[in-house]
């Protein structure tokens, strides 16, 4: 049965449409999940920050290695069989990286760790494009705000866990628990078809309309991982900013993506995806550019909050394209697509502190709004 097949019975519909949301929350909450436990595992492991670095590095790797992959599994198994186990993978790394007191156990859990993220992450999003085209309607922006919105929810819990004098494993261990519960409820309402293509690579390179498709997402994941890992640098550049305000910047940025997701679905169906596409890749551009050259701390928080609506709704728009493109199949351009997003995303810190040493933190940031602006001219070509 496919989704366009389940589509025609309301009913089966609805089922699809909300196990598809909770799939995409169950995979913020774990991934947020790990967030607060960064600083236990720092103390518990004695690390030096070049340690910790590179130990953070192994769940990007898992994550890369794992997504060019995924599109053949969910030729091969469907979409139920790779979501369910990538989940599993998921929840049981978790106690592992509350608890692990070696260094290299450590680090083989988190590339597990990343690679049953990254496995989920390709599987849910063509689920998603496949439940949006059945739909007929946009959906993929409520999606990623219910992904967003465990987020906020996985790292706010285990922290006020913590908080409350909760062990790190008993933390997680709530979480765990919700993730299984969501996950028991959703899955008769994932997608069960097998593509039967057995010609399919297993590694697959992006190419055509796919390639170009990847390199604006690797620029908005670039974007976005700027503001996480040096939005408070740059805010602290300012002398009136406080470090406790400066931390503020990835919140509201947050807080606006995540509404600009729920809200996505039906601008875009009232405006259509060229005016969205391109009035939110201005408004990043935009709020990078005001967060750099107003030093008002309000203002500057204010640009942030701009940035997170900006990209609230290009990255979904982007999988919706790479699902409807031609030059190769949906299952291959989404697992193609998400690996060069997730590469932006992944290297962006580094990438971000080289241009910071050859020009400053404030350039390398209206650099990112250049790229941003190469986005906005590009809406109309993703939009078709």
């Amino acid at each position: 049965m496919t989704a366009l097949d389940a589509a025609q019975q309301p009913q089966d519909a609805r089922h699809l449409h909300w196990s598809t949301r909770t799939v995409f929350l169950i995979n913020g909450l774990g991934m947020s999940a790990w967030a607060p436990l960064v600083p236990f595992a720092r103390d518990r492991l004695h690390l030096s920050g070049s340690m910790l670095g590179a130990l953070l590095l192994c769940l990007g790797i898992g994550s890369l290695a794992a997504m060019p992959v995924t599109g053949k599994l969910v030729a091969r198994f469907g979409c139920k069989r790779v979501m369910l186990c990538s989940t599993a993978l998921v929840l049981a790394m978790l106690p592992l990286l509350a608890t692990s007191h070696h260094t290299l156990l450590m680090a083989l859990t988190l590339m597990l760790f990343g690679a049953g993220l990254g496995t989920l992450d390709v599987a849910m999003n063509y689920q998603a494009v496949e439940v949006e085209k059945a739909a007929r309607r946009p959906m993929m922006s409520g999606f990623h705000a219910f992904f967003s919105l465990g987020g906020i929810l996985g790292a706010g819990t285990v922290s006020l866990l913590m908080s409350a004098s909760l062990s790190p494993l008993a933390a997680v261990g709530v979480v765990m628990l919700v993730m299984v519960l969501l996950l028991l409820r959703s899955q008769p309402g994932m997608m069960t078809t097998r593509l039967h293509q057995p010609d399919q690579p297993w590694l697959v390179r992006p190419r055509g309309w796919v390639a170009f498709l990847g390199l604006l997402c690797f620029i908005l994941f670039l974007a976005e991982g700027a503001v996480l890992d040096w939005g408070a640098l740059l805010l602290l550049q300012s002398p009136e900013m406080t470090p406790s305000l400066a931390g503020l910047g990835y919140a509201v940025f947050s807080v606006a993506m995540t509404l600009g997701r729920f809200t996505g679905d039906k601008i875009i169906q009232r405006c259509g995806r060229y005016p969205v596409m391109l009035g939110g890749a201005l408004a990043a551009a935009a709020g990078m550019t005001l967060a750099v050259l107003i030093p008002w701390p309000l203002m500057a928080l204010l640009a942030f909050l701009l940035v997170g609506f900006g990209l609230a709704n290009t990255v979904p728009m982007l999988f919706n394209a790479a699902g409807n493109q031609h030059d190769m199949p949906s299952n291959l351009a989404i697992s193609a697509m998400t690996t060069l997003g997730y590469a932006g995303i992944l290297s962006g810190p580094a990438l971000i502190g080289l241009i910071s040493q050859w020009i400053s933190l404030s350039g390398a940031f209206l650099l990112i709004a250049l790229l941003l602006l190469a986005v906005a001219a590009s809406a109309r070509l993703v939009a078709r």
